[in-house]
């Protein structure tokens, strides 16, 4: 299966639907956490929602249109990152994250997202990785930041979230000026 070392500590990998129990297990635990910023917790009601999304997220990486996978943290399930496309015709790409609450604040995201930026812009030679972040939500959007991504605009009203709509700030950082 796909593997991307990050550092001694994290391994990003795609997840096998073997992987479904802990995955659930992990978005139960986070459950009140992640539902501020996540509209899709909702619809994961148990492994075999899971299961579902493991599925899907391998079949768009067999169709070479990004990937999903899980963030490893010396072995244990932590988080998801991914892209969610792989635009070759113009070279770009999104990327989105998140991780549960006892991993939070020792940098693993960040690294997490330097690494993949690393791999679009210089393995797959991209030229554009694009961030998405909820307004009001400091955590993500301090990620992007930290790595020198420039703030570009925003979206307004742009997600339907949990009977409101929110406003995503959007990021990016192209080939010739990152500095990985």
């Amino acid at each position: 299966m796909f593997r991307l070392t990050v550092d001694a500590e994290i391994e990003l990998g795609l997840l096998e639907e073997r992987h479904a129990e802990n995955l659930y297990d992990l978005t139960e635990r986070n459950r009140a956490h992640l539902h501020e910023w996540l509209p899709w917790l909702d619809s994961t009601q148990s492994a075999l929602d899971s299961k579902s999304f493991i599925r899907s997220a391998l079949e768009q990486f067999s169709k070479n249109d990004g990937f999903q996978a899980g963030i490893f943290v010396q072995g244990e399930l932590a988080g998801m990152i991914g892209y969610h496309f792989w635009d070759w015709t113009n070279r770009r790409t999104e990327i989105g994250y998140w991780l549960g609450a006892t991993y939070q604040g020792q940098g693993v995201v960040t690294r997490a997202t330097r690494r993949m930026v690393n791999y679009a812009l210089q393995d797959l030679e991209l030229n554009r990785v694009e961030i998405r972040c909820a307004t009001a939500n400091a955590k993500s959007r301090a990620i992007p930041h930290r790595l020198g991504f420039v703030q570009e605009g925003l979206y307004r009203q742009v997600v339907w979230h949990y009977n409101q709509y929110l406003d995503l700030v959007v990021y990016s950082t192209l080939a010739a000026e990152w500095q990985g």
